[in-house]
């Protein structure tokens, strides 16, 4: 018996770490009957064992420092001995050369791609390396395996999506778009074995699940997709299913494709929606990457309608090749989909970062890094999603594009305390700040945005360094009066009394508190959470 050692890096995620639970299968009670122990984050209780191999997980190629901490930490785990170390998944695969090339981590088995060859060829074991399990050329590749729920019970860590049976109907995808890591990651487009085989696995092994949530990349495109949903009804996945468990009330249960479906292929043919209405589907996700796409999603959220899906979702991939015009555009289609149709979309903006940049400071053509953290301050009181009601919409994010880009250009504080500025004491320093704003030339309106935009190695966009440079004299006079707004943290002249001060979109935001599993996993909102804080300690301590 070996001792196995299971980590993922302290990033937050909402869906448990599949690849590590299908690992722990392997190695586990059904497998080579290992023992086999799962952290979270760096857990210095592991290091007063011995362990025969470290497995470590990776998700986001932004996450590479809190990644590099946990391999690091594996290393040592592995009493220093690199070899017994093997670190998988996304960002591993998409940037393998970068981590192979890390001279600290040499010796570390960095594995590319699926786990979808026999254990012993996909894990590159080698008997000559004294490599435990070297023999299992043969066996079933530790990608088709179920995953032991069980695993989840060593860590005080709560994923919001954890009821559920996790898995593919379909790997790979048929597009090859730019902006994706899919191609490189799986390939073409191919069919997976049965729902069913998993489903009953894991409800013999961990009992039933409430959910049903498939990982496809691009269900519409798998030529398997009428079966798929068949297989999907007959596990008992139908329109208003409930799940009855241990004699408590029954619960709905709902299938989610959480990776989206490809609206150009639902339109083809009403076949595609008419199987959905089938299942329990909640809820339709439908990829709205781009304002090209407008004409073929507006159609598939009306046949969505025309089948009584009123529950759908929408991923919008911003900072890519977008406008700021061109996202309001998307967001405001929503809401009248909403207002015309009797639906309720969900508006997920996901920011876009090249899949091997190591951080989030890619910024898009048509954007600027001030633009982008005004947005996500906007994002932030709802969790990353934009709200399906219209008033709270125009509230939020303007009555069109021109005012959302306005609002992007705001002080900081001016967005956060709307309310205060907008209707209260504070209506005269923002009268004021448009008044002085409205005189800016062209190039002057791009001077202040480069200004405060900062560098691009800069940490954090800190109201401390607009207020240093509103007095540097180099700067036109103009623009420095205007930064003195940009300087503001709270209610001017006001000590800021989080009690009675609370943002303007929590308060006018009448939608129902949102369930967990709609939560976006990670759309980049508080990557800056503590830089200023960690900017004025750093200058602080530069300065004494």
């Amino acid at each position: 018996m070996k001792n196995i050692l299971l980590i993922e890096p302290s990033y937050p995620n909402k869906y448990p770490p599949l690849g590590l639970m299908k690992l722990a299968t392997y190695h586990g009670p059904q497998g080579r009957r290992d023992n086999v122990k799962f952290i979270k984050s760096e857990d210095k209780s592991v290091l007063l064992q011995s362990w025969d191999r470290v497995y470590v997980t990776t998700l986001f190629s932004f996450e590479w420092k809190r990644t590099a901490t946990i391999i690091d930490f594996a290393i040592k785990a592995a009493g220093g001995q690199p070899e017994r170390v093997f670190v998988g998944g996304i960002a591993a695969s998409l940037m393998y050369d970068e981590y192979c090339n890390e001279q600290r981590w040499t010796g570390v088995r960095f594995i590319k791609g699926l786990l979808d060859k026999p254990p012993a060829l996909a894990l590159q074991l080698s008997s000559e390396d004294g490599d435990f399990g070297a023999v299992d050329s043969e066996g079933t590749p530790i990608e088709e395996l179920i995953p032991d729920y069980s695993i989840l019970e060593q860590v005080d860590y709560k994923y919001p999506v954890c009821d559920a049976y996790f898995g593919y109907a379909s790997r790979g995808c048929i597009r090859k778009c730019s902006f994706c890591g899919v191609p490189k990651l799986e390939g073409a487009q191919r069919e997976m074995p049965p729902l069913s085989k998993l489903v009953h696995g894991i409800d013999k092994a961990h009992g039933p699940k409430k959910d049903l949530v498939l990982m496809d990349n691009n269900i519409t495109a798998s030529s398997r997709y009428r079966e798929v949903m068949a297989e999907i009804r007959d596990l008992g996945f139908t329109t208003g299913a409930k799940l009855a468990r241990n004699g408590r009330r029954s619960i709905k249960r709902r299938v989610d494709f959480n990776q989206g479906v490809d609206a150009r292929i639902l339109v083809k043919s009403k076949i595609y929606l008419n199987e959905m209405a089938t299942i329990c589907i909640s809820p339709l996700r439908i990829a709205f990457d781009h304002i090209g796409l407008r004409k073929v999603y507006e159609i598939a959220i009306r046949m969505a309608a025309e089948n009584c899906i009123t529950s759908l979702s929408n991923y919008m991939l911003y900072n890519f090749m977008d406008t700021p015009e061109d996202l309001f555009e998307r967001m405001r289609l929503n809401i009248s989909l909403n207002e015309d149709l009797g639906v309720r979309i969900w508006s997920f903006p996901m920011r876009y970062q090249p899949v091997t940049l190591k951080d989030r400071s890619h910024v898009g053509k048509h954007w600027n890094r001030y633009y982008l953290r005004s947005f996500q301050m906007m994002l932030q009181a709802t969790h990353g999603v934009i709200s399906g009601n219209p008033a709270f919409f125009m509230r939020a994010y303007g009555e069109n594009k021109d005012e959302f880009k306005r609002l992007l250009g705001f002080p900081h504080a001016f967005i956060f305390y709307r309310e205060y500025y907008e209707n209260g004491n504070g209506r005269p320093i923002l009268d004021e700040y448009e008044s002085l704003r409205g005189r800016l030339s062209k190039s002057q309106e791009d001077e202040l945005l480069s200004i405060l935009s900062g560098p691009a190695d800069a940490l954090g966009l800190m109201p401390s360094r607009y207020k240093k440079l509103a007095e540097d004299s180099s700067i036109d006079p103009l623009i420095r009066h205007i930064l003195r707004y940009h300087a503001y943290t709270k209610y001017e002249g006001t000590a800021m009394n989080k009690s009675h001060v609370i943002p303007i979109f929590s308060e006018l935001n009448p939608d129902p508190v949102m369930p967990e599993e709609e939560v976006v996993e990670d759309a980049g909102l508080y990557e800056n959470e503590n830089e200023e804080e960690i900017n004025t300690r750093n200058l602080r301590k530069a300065n004494n």
